[in-house]
């Protein structure tokens, strides 16, 4: 398949993933926005950390990141979720696309393993971003990205959280090289939602780990 060159090109692609049907408030399940997977993934590319490497998803939800990183050359990639509908909505959204270098595993993210060397895990967790979340699992998928032990970590996280998540990584021999903040719109899906769209500032760490 031959990889996207510009970057409003593969905004487009990821465009025509649908959110997901029926989001469940537990898992904190917010579709991400094509501008901002596609800048992020955008970045990651100009950074050498996609094109003929090999990347992993931890909570793949729609599949929009496994599915942009396979457009933008990655040798392979692995998106896994703990959620039937996501990875039904994953494969679908793939196969429409025509990716062939994307595989989408149903699980949950403790009980992972991966056969090979990864080079980029990219991760968008449950970051507490309302009441009802799982406040604090996005350190859960810090700590199993450490585990498999990639060359580098995209993350997910709130901002409101930034100078302990510093320390968090830290603590875990991760070196923050490079941090994205992003104003994130969640839409008005769950019943105590008051607002049509609420948007949060959410930051994203790039890190190595220092071994």
């Amino acid at each position: 398949m031959k990889r996207i060159t510009r970057k409003k090109h593969l905004e487009m692609k990821l465009q025509t993933i649908p959110p997901h049907p029926k989001p469940k408030v537990g898992l904190e399940q917010y579709t991400t926005p094509s501008i901002i997977a596609s800048d992020l993934i955008w970045n990651a590319f100009s950074l050498g950390d996609i094109e003929n490497k090999t990347v992993v998803d931890l909570g793949c939800g729609s599949g929009i990141f496994s599915i942009g990183c396979a457009l933008m050359g990655a040798d392979s990639v692995c998106g896994v979720d703990i959620d039937a509908d996501s990875i039904d909505l994953a494969n679908d959204s793939s196969r429409k696309l025509k990716i062939e270098n994307a595989e989408f595993v149903l699980g949950d993210i403790a009980d992972f393993d991966f056969d090979g060397d990864i080079d980029t895990v990219i991760q968008n967790p449950p970051f507490g971003s309302q009441k009802k979340a799982k406040h604090g699992e996005d350190l859960n998928f810090v700590k199993k990205a450490c585990v498999l032990k990639p060359k580098v970590l995209y993350s997910f996280h709130m901002a409101s959280t930034e100078e302990f998540l510093i320390d968090f990584y830290r603590k875990n021999d991760l070196v923050i090289t490079h941090i994205f903040r992003y104003d994130f719109p969640i839409p008005k899906i769950y019943e105590f939602h008051t607002k049509e769209i609420q948007t949060v500032k959410v930051i994203v760490f790039r890190a190595v780990l220092d071994i």
